[in-house]
């Protein structure tokens, strides 16, 4: 038992920051609203990819963190991440960055090939974002979006899904990008001047521009998720799946009380893992699902 939590409290457990794991749950998404959850080899294969997109994030956070940790040492929350904290060497960082990567490529390589150049186009998006595109306005969030279409793509050819809604791709789309721009708003009300020299591309929005952008954002959400409720390929005639439209709307209108109300979001997963009427309505949300889909 001491060796276990001497394991979990490891810093390169940290720093492989294992509750950012949560975004790699959209590669479930085809698997879902396919209609192929309870085929044991679908669920196995995916969860499968779901272990190798893990190990290849935790390889970006690294990445990630050693190209910022001089702004994550001058961040008040950020500096006490392994590497800016001085606990893991930026030296021994690369040698875990690069194992990692290795793992996560060999892993995928096996799975299934088409999965693995997906892994690859995912490596080479995040080493764009981190060195020049994450200081673009607009363009930093709309890489984040492409990510997450990404993951549901890795979905998708990993079960060989013929046709997949394309409500869906637009539906995670504009959720990154609500989550990745009230993020930004959280940052931008939560810290004032001093996350500017952290993140310097919040110099480029301004708290009313972000709430326009959600607004337009979260009605493009609600409205494409009802379309996709009766005109998506695998939905049944019988319309049940317009059941789970006002957990949708619950969930969307939540979030934005959280970041307008309460100044919460600044991480999304943070507030996923806390909240537990989102975590109610995401249970409640499944469970309607399961019954239109496959009851």
């Amino acid at each position: 038992m001491k060796m276990i939590v001497k394991i979990l409290n490891s810093p390169y457990i940290h720093q492989m920051r294992p509750r950012q794991y949560a975004k790699n749950i959209f590669i479930f998404v085809p698997l879902f609203f396919d209609r192929q959850l309870f085929i044991p080899q679908s669920l196995i294969i995916t969860f499968w990819g779901f272990a190798t997109l893990c190990i290849l994030s935790s390889g970006v956070y690294v990445l990630n963190d050693i190209v910022d940790v001089n702004a994550d040492r001058n961040h008040p929350q950020k500096k006490y991440r392994p590497i800016a904290a001085g606990k893991i060497s930026i030296h021994k960082a690369k040698i875990f960055c690069c194992a990692l990567f290795i793992i996560a490529f060999t892993m995928a390589f096996f799975i299934d090939i088409s999965f693995f150049f997906l892994c690859i186009i995912m490596v080479v998006i995040n080493l764009a974002y981190s060195f020049k595109l994450k200081h673009i306005p607009l363009i930093d969030i709309i890489t984040i979006g492409m990510l997450f279409i990404i993951r549901v793509l890795c979905g998708a050819v990993l079960i060989h899904v013929q046709i997949f809604s394309p409500w869906l791709y637009i539906v995670t789309f504009m959720l990154a990008l609500y989550l990745g721009f009230g993020k930004r708003r959280a940052e931008l009300a939560g810290l004032e001047g001093a996350v500017k020299y952290t993140r310097p591309v919040l110099d480029g929005y301004t708290i009313p521009f972000l709430d326009q952008l959600i607004s337009i954002i979260s009605a493009i959400i609600i409205i494409s998720y009802a379309l996709y409720t009766f005109s998506g390929p695998a939905v049944p005639e019988n319309n049940r799946l317009l059941l789970t439209i006002p957990f949708v709307v619950y969930g969307i209108f939540r979030y934005l009380y959280l970041l307008q109300v309460k100044h919460q979001g600044g991480a999304p997963e943070e507030v996923l893992f806390s909240d537990r009427w989102l975590q109610g309505t995401i249970v409640l949300y499944a469970f309607f699902v399961v019954f239109a889909l496959y009851l």
